[in-house]
């Protein structure tokens, strides 16, 4: 079994991480943050110590990191994985990134005798934890193969979309869909308390029309309706990838209007102190500007 390094043990990598551990991969860790590693050592995992260790030691290296910068950094510095990883190695990155920089960071690492992997992940942080998480792949196929047995051990579902860049191209299509649904929602929401309606009750017809959405089923009655605000995916990372989405269709000449608009309303929410948040918590940033009653429903209810 190769021995894989993993570099960025955030809210996402962490549990990525623990459930590679808890599936038998011998493992190297890295993260500016100690905490994290000594839990991962403490299953059993190796402290990487720096990325040129783990570059130097690791045939397969996975980062997770927040923006292309620290993937870049942690790829292209003097002490970065090309520069010190065997020829024939593969890098894996898991973060979410501008495809344009996922198509520099495959040129370089051809160059270096590598190969790029790009599997942006899908779903919450949750599901990472409990090793539930979907994959958008871009790779060969010799390297879907090679990579495979780990995804399978971090999550359920796998899809192989294409060559390099594609993975994080429908991972920026997917996030589009699944944040512009996040403001409709809340929109809607706030339009239901503003009208004083009963909100079990619009929930109800919402859930039974095609009004429907994984977010409004799965999402928010678990978050924000149920005033759990604790980030599974922040309104910060949200903005973030609405920019992505923004910059990669215009490189593409394709009209974002609504991308626009959506990251306009979350730019106003980071300004009023959201950005830490669940990002279905766009919710109460609008009734909180509308100066509307939070959307809460009572404890226990689950939609039918």
């Amino acid at each position: 079994m190769e021995k894989i390094g993993f570099i960025g043990l955030g809210r996402m990598g962490k549990g990525m991480a623990s459930n590679l551990r808890k599936k038998g991969f011998e493992l190297m860790v890295l993260d500016i943050d100690p905490a994290p590693v000594a839990a991962l050592v403490a299953l059993g995992a190796q402290d990487g110590q720096s990325v040129a260790r783990i570059a130097k030691d690791c045939r397969i290296v996975i980062t997770m990191l927040p923006t292309a910068l620290e993937v870049e950094q942690v790829a292209l510095g003097p002490e970065g994985v090309f520069a010190h990883a065997a020829p024939g190695s593969v890098l894996m990155d898991m973060s979410t990134i501008d495809p344009l920089a996922t198509d520099r960071l495959s040129a370089a690492a051809q160059a270096h005798g590598m190969t790029l992997v790009d599997a942006p992940v899908g779903r919450l942080a949750e599901h990472a934890d409990r090793g539930e998480s979907l994959f958008m792949v871009g790779a060969s196929d010799a390297d879907f193969t090679r990579v495979r047995p780990l995804l399978d051990a971090m999550g359920t579902t796998v899809y192989h979309c294409g060559p390099v860049g594609t993975g994080e191209r429908t991972k920026l299509v997917n996030n589009f869909v699944a944040i512009t649904l996040t403001q409709v929602n809340a929109e809607a929401l706030a339009l239901s308390q503003r009208f004083g309606l009963d909100l079990t009750k619009t929930l109800s017809v919402l859930l039974g029309t095609s009004a429907n959405n994984g977010q409004l089923r799965m999402n928010f009655p678990a978050k924000v309706l149920a005033d759990d605000t604790a980030p599974g995916f922040t309104i910060d990372l949200a903005h973030k990838d609405l920019g992505l989405v923004m910059g990669a269709a215009h490189a593409e000449k394709v009209p974002m209007p609504v991308a626009s608009a959506v990251f306009e309303s979350y730019s106003a929410a980071r300004a009023n102190e959201f950005g830490a948040k669940d990002f279905s918590c766009i919710a109460d940033a609008l009734c909180d500007a509308a100066r509307i009653p939070r959307a809460r429903v009572p404890k226990g209810w689950k939609p039918d």
